[in-house]
């Protein structure tokens, strides 16, 4: 890892660890018998828990035989490698999630207009489309209704339906294997250890793609959350290894008379010339 990359952990390791003590938390009510046929009632309903903002997944999932739709409003990244910069703009970027019981669910997720922008000296592209259909299933394997550990399975398949340019034309797969962690005064850590199978860049087979993050997330009132994290990704092509690091700040805002409607916010800061230098976004989840 870079200098700025092992800086922004030590910093975000600073503001976590001091202080620890075991969480406490409030007995939840049995919610086992919820299914897809006989949905959860508004009464036992879980607190809204969503996949956004930031990169992190959470072992949570939605709520027995209830829709969740978490989504872009925008979303911009920009990038500048050799002279090249490259800006990616994502108009809406909907998740949909369907709760099959109390502990899994399936979701998936496209975004319907995409649009590359790459321009160099005297050079200019523009390609929109349709990007690529992820499919993935999510299961809460312990602490499905809160508690010190939560750890989930979220094995994930990509179609290729984005044109080339937007995205490469393969069938690819992995697996996210997300573990919160509740620490004291209200902070909890997600750790999102990912690995894919992904096409190789010069179509003769296919490697394996490493993934993973550290991200603190702590209460800054009753309605809004802030989080912070560190990210990093290997992808070990046989045409060259490259590797990107970002260090993203989030924050959340659930309505106290809406508690089914969140918006979000952030910002992903590149530590390398390899990842974006910066990408920024709005969303919003609502839960039906």
């Amino acid at each position: 890892m870079g200098h700025r990359l092992k800086l922004s952990l030590a910093l975000a390791l600073g503001i976590a660890v001091p202080g620890l003590a075991r969480a406490q938390d409030a007995p939840q009510p049995d919610r086992s018998g919820f299914t897809l046929l006989n949905p959860a009632p508004d009464v036992a309903l879980r607190g809204l828990c969503t996949d956004r903002p930031t990169k992190s997944t959470g072992p949570c999932t939605a709520d027995a035989g209830r829709f969740q739709l978490e989504a872009d409003v925008f979303n911009a990244a920009f990038q500048r490698t050799g002279g090249v910069t490259t800006d990616t703009y994502l108009f809406t970027n909907p998740t949909l999630k369907l709760g099959l019981t109390n502990t899994l669910d399936v979701e998936l997720n496209i975004a319907p207009v995409e649009t590359v922008v790459t321009h160099s000296a005297g050079d200019r592209s523009t390609l929109t489309g349709i990007g690529d259909l992820y499919t993935r299933l999510k299961w809460n394997l312990i602490g499905e209704d809160g508690g010190d550990v939560s750890i989930g399975l979220a094995p994930y398949i990509k179609a290729p339906t984005a044109r080339h340019g937007i995205g490469n034309g393969a069938v690819e797969e992995g697996l996210i294997v997300p573990v919160q962690i509740a620490l004291p005064a209200g902070w909890s850590l997600t750790i999102d250890p990912e690995i894919d199978a992904l096409k190789n860049q010069d179509g003769s087979g296919r490697h394996a793609n490493y993934a993973g993050l550290l991200s603190f997330s702590h209460a800054v009132s009753q309605t809004l959350t802030g989080s912070a994290e560190i990210w990093g990704d290997v992808n070990d092509d046989p045409t060259g290894t490259v590797r990107q690091y970002s260090f993203d700040l989030g924050l959340a805002w659930i309505p106290a008379a809406t508690p089914n409607i969140q918006f979000d916010g952030g910002v992903n800061i590149g530590l390398n010339n390899a990842t974006p230098g910066a990408q920024i976004y709005i969303g919003a989840s609502r839960r039906f």
